[in-house]
């Protein structure tokens, strides 16, 4: 049986660290390994291995910038949109490392002797997914505060200057803005919902394939987990690819003024519009 939550490993002082924890930290340790090995012996011709990494980045900013539109916001996406699918998708891959969930120690848990593994898949903690998830979801208020402006993103959630400005134009202006002031705050419910569906989307689905892999060994353990364990590696890229796509369009959305929404919504319009004619 796998618990639901993390089990503490060791403890510096009250302070637990967790089996999910240290695998999150060894995935951290190897991408400073990586972009150290990146940094060193840097050219304007790529040699060796930094081929492989300039050609990573060129496909996800390829990606990025598919979604943006523009080369400039798809550049200052990247970093953060690049690091979160590949962090997820290493941790989500090292959950299947051999080893990961069967090796430990036999302790007392909620009075029974059970295993305790020394390692455990860091994206089936939900603490982990919930940091990226809120992380990604503060860093899109962060770019649309300075893409279109504070009170302008404000606006986005309490319309305020619009039922100020709508007070002298008559009833009905007057009640098209508490209408939009009214889905202003349903926006901001929203922004609590994409917290709670990025995290709990990605802890789902690691944390019920780990099941899945516990019953598959317990059942016959030499042969019929293999392709158990290949439909997680491709979870595990479906997932990642999610995360970061959701975390993407958050960006592009929030970046964007409410002239360029009305104009990306109307220009299906013009175009039948122009096709009729």
């Amino acid at each position: 049986m796998i618990p639901l939550a993390a089990e503490p490993i060791i403890y510096l002082g009250t302070f637990p660290i967790t089996n999910s924890m240290v695998m999150a930290w060894v995935a951290v340790l190897f991408f400073i390994i990586i972009a150290g090995i990146a940094r060193r012996r840097v050219g304007l011709v790529p040699r060796g291995i930094h081929n492989l990494f300039e050609t990573v980045i060129e496909l996800i900013l390829g990606e990025v910038q598919k979604v943006t539109g523009d080369r400039a916001r798809a550049r200052q996406f990247l970093p953060i949109v690049g690091t979160i699918f590949l962090f997820v998708l290493a941790v989500n891959w090292m959950g299947l490392i051999p080893g990961v969930g069967s090796i430990g120690r036999y302790g007392l848990v909620h009075g029974e002797i059970e295993l305790v593994p020394l390692f455990r898949a860091a994206s089936s903690d939900l603490n982990l997914t919930l940091a990226i998830a809120i992380f990604a979801v503060v860093m899109s208020h962060v770019f649309g505060i300075l893409h279109v402006g504070v009170l302008s993103h404000i606006s986005k959630f309490f319309n305020v200057r619009g039922v100020i400005s709508a007070l002298t134009k008559g009833p009905v202006a007057i009640l098209i803005a508490i209408i939009e002031f009214a889905v202003g705050l349903l926006e901001l419910v929203s922004e609590f919902a994409k917290v709670l569906s990025l995290s709990l989307r990605l802890f789902g689905n690691v944390f019920a394939g780990e099941i899945l892999l516990t019953v598959m060994m317990g059942i016959f353990a030499y042969a019929l987990p293999i392709p158990f364990i290949f439909l997680e590696i491709l979870v595990g890229i479906i997932q990642a690819t999610v995360f970061a796509m959701l975390t993407l369009a958050f960006f592009t959305v929030a970046s964007q003024s409410h002239q360029e929404k009305h104009e990306e919504k109307t220009a299906p319009l013009q175009l039948v519009n122009l096709q009729t004619h």
